[in-house]
Parts: C-alpha cells; sequence; structure tokens
C-alpha cells in the first residue's frame, strides 16, 4: 500500500471504526501540500469516504475514497483505499479488534502510478500521511505533493 516513500508492511489491529469519519490532516502533510484543509467534516466529499477503519496506535487507515480511479494507483499516503460500498461491507463484517496483515508487493504488470506533481492553484483533501512513520518501511527525506483531487458534484 501507499505510493513510493509510503509503502509499509506489518500487522495492525483495526483499534476503532467510524461511519462518515471527520479528517484532520496530519502537520507532515501538510507541510508537503499547503493548500490542504486543516478539518474537513465526515461526508461525500471527505477523503475518508463512507467508513474508516483505525489501524492500531498508526495514522493509517482503510477507509472508503471520493476518488475511485485512484484505487490501484499507488498515490496513497500509507492508508489503503477502498470503493465506498467495498468499505462499508467490510466495516459491517470485521470487529475492532481484527487483525490486519499487510504484505510486501508491488503494482500489478502494467499498472501505471499517478503522477506526483501538484495541480497549479487547486484546492481539496488528499489520503492521509503517515505521522509517527510506516510500520515496517522507511520514511523518505523529501517527499513531493500529490495531485490535488478532483470533487465531482
Amino acid at each position: 500500500v501507499g505510493r513510493d516513500g509510503f509503502t509499509w508492511t506489518g500487522v495492525q489491529k483495526i483499534t476503532r471504526k467510524a461511519e462518515w469519519p471527520d479528517w484532520h490532516p496530519p502537520t507532515e502533510m501538510i507541510e508537503r501540500q499547503p493548500y490542504l484543509p486543516r478539518f474537513m467534516a465526515g461526508g461525500p466529499g471527505n477523503p475518508l469516504g463512507a467508513r474508516a477503519m483505525y489501524l492500531g496506535s498508526t495514522v493509517y487507515r482503510i477507509h472508503g475514497t471520493n476518488q475511485p480511479s485512484t484505487i490501484g494507483k499507488f498515490v496513497s499516503s500509507g492508508c489503503i483505499g477502498m470503493l465506498n460500498e467495498d468499505v462499508s461491507d467490510l466495516f459491517d463484517r470485521v470487529k475492532v479488534g481484527t487483525r490486519v496483515v499487510v504484505m510486501p508487493g508491488g503494482p500489478p504488470p502494467g499498472t501505471a502510478t499517478a503522477s506526483a506533481a501538484p495541480v497549479p492553484g487547486a484546492a481539496g483533501p488528499a489520503p492521509m500521511a503517515a505521522q509517527a512513520g510506516p510500520v515496517g518501511g522507511t520514511q523518505p527525506t523529501v517527499v513531493p505533493p500529490l495531485p490535488a483531487p478532483v470533487t465531482v458534484r
């Protein structure tokens, strides 16, 4: 999971679950992407989507997305993104305390990754960032910002 510099592997447990969670981007993410809001209330435009399952004491989550085209493109800052309908189904089936195993891997052959270049003048939410550092990987010293997402209404 995660784009270059934010990949990680390891075992965590789901420590909390939330429906339509609020989003507070970590300081490190705001430093990389100063155009981000400091708070976003839960709802259809929120980057955490319809449901979030919090992994251990990390800032990583399994969550929905309002940008389904990013799924499988290795653009997150370490979170596991799912279609809102899929994360809602999983949310209903797992309990707090469920073990989550993140295994190493790479993009499937022929899978393109999204560009990390910012969109000039754009603003908006982005996936969660690693605040406490990756669980099983290493953190880069310089990370380019993700492009600003597009909200479709």
